[in-house]
């Protein structure tokens, strides 16, 4: 991505330097996973501090929490249901927990495994849940039973998962990329070796299902076509770096409309592109602290975002009196996610 790597780095102004709404009553401690009801402005959030957190989002960009429920040890993913109702979770419990914002704090445990689970994500195509845990395993829930109704062995330990159905990609330790064909969830469809030097953190499908981006704890995301015939658009570029300074890339996601994207990472940063023009749309100012994880709700008009400790400068460096956890609330313009002709194109895309 020509100019991508250029982009200026803007010295930090502080917890909220781009005037986004913060959201009430953040949790305890860093935020793990965010996510978007689909039909509706409820944002969800899991912490470090065991808890699951709904809140409602209104158009003025005004929220107010909605409700909670906890688990036994820290919860690390969450997903929507497609009734944009019922929200699963998972985590350092080892538990799958399904909550219906209804039900009030009430919860059922639709699934187990042998390690913490780190990501989770529903399939309305075929009405289950997958999960993918440090336990080397993919495991699939139909929530009116108890036993997975398919388990698939992982090469190593799940770090990322992401579906545009049927193409969903997993990230795992080792740096391992495997993809799949939903509608053979038992077969591998491709084995990819990331074009990445180091470890994937975090992955998202392209929208038309052609390929996915990953990003990498040494600032790099790349952007991979499944297509071999396309394998002369594969790239990758530089973000999350400041001079010599390297940071992780924790979050990647495409615009609901759109089809750009964003990236936030560890630099406190959050930044828009388009990966086929390979432009840097917009640059946002950094925040004090990384930013752990952040969502687009479901027609783009929101990004939000969790600034907190990240612990990857470890325990030491881990000041609770200045740490504070915030959840933030960005409203892009239009001019920062619309895709842009490519240089050189005469105005087509």
């Amino acid at each position: 991505m020509a100019n991508c790597s250029r982009v200026k780095r803007i010295k930090s102004m502080g917890s909220n330097p781009n005037n986004s709404f913060e959201v009430v009553n953040p949790p305890a401690d860093s935020v793990s996973s965010l996510s978007f009801s689909s039909k509706g402005n409820y944002l969800v959030a899991t912490s470090w501090d065991n808890q699951v957190k709904c809140w409602e989002v209104l158009q003025s960009g005004e929220n107010v929490e909605k409700a909670s429920i906890s688990h036994d040890q820290p919860v690390l993913c969450s997903t929507w249901k497609d009734d944009g109702a019922t929200v699963f979770s998972g985590g350092c419990d080892k538990q799958v927990k399904m909550w219906s914002l209804m039900s009030g704090d009430q919860t059922v445990t639709v699934g187990m495994h042998d390690a913490p689970i780190k990501e989770v994500a529903w399939i309305p195509e075929l009405n289950v849940l997958v999960s993918g845990s440090w336990d080397k395993m993919l495991r699939y829930w139909d929530t009116r039973q108890s036993n997975p109704v398919h388990t698939q062995q992982l090469p190593d330990r799940c770090y990322a998962l992401d579906i545009q159905h049927p193409l969903m990609v997993v990230g795992t330790a080792n740096q391992n990329l495997i993809v799949y064909n939903l509608q053979h969830p038992q077969n591998e469809f491709k084995r990819i070796t990331s074009l990445l030097d180091h470890q994937a953190r975090c992955v998202a499908a392209f929208p038309d299902k052609q390929g996915f981006l990953v990003g990498s704890i040494a600032g790099m995301v790349g952007v991979h076509h499944l297509d071999d015939s396309q394998h002369s658009k594969n790239f990758t570029f530089r973000c999350h770096r400041e001079g010599n300074k390297i940071y992780s890339v924790n979050s990647l996601n495409f615009h609901p409309v759109h089809h750009t994207f964003a990236s936030a990472g560890s630099d406190g940063a959050f930044n828009f592109w388009d990966k086929d023009s390979k432009r840097n749309l917009k640059a946002m100012l950094r925040c004090s602290q990384p930013i752990t994880c952040s969502t687009f709700n479901n027609d783009g008009s929101i990004f939000a975002y969790a600034v907190c400790y990240d612990w990857s400068k470890g325990a030491e460096n881990h000041n609770p009196s200045t740490a504070k956890t915030y959840i933030f609330l960005h409203r892009p313009q239009e001019a920062d996610v619309k895709r842009r002709p490519r240089p050189g194109t005469g105005g087509k895309k």
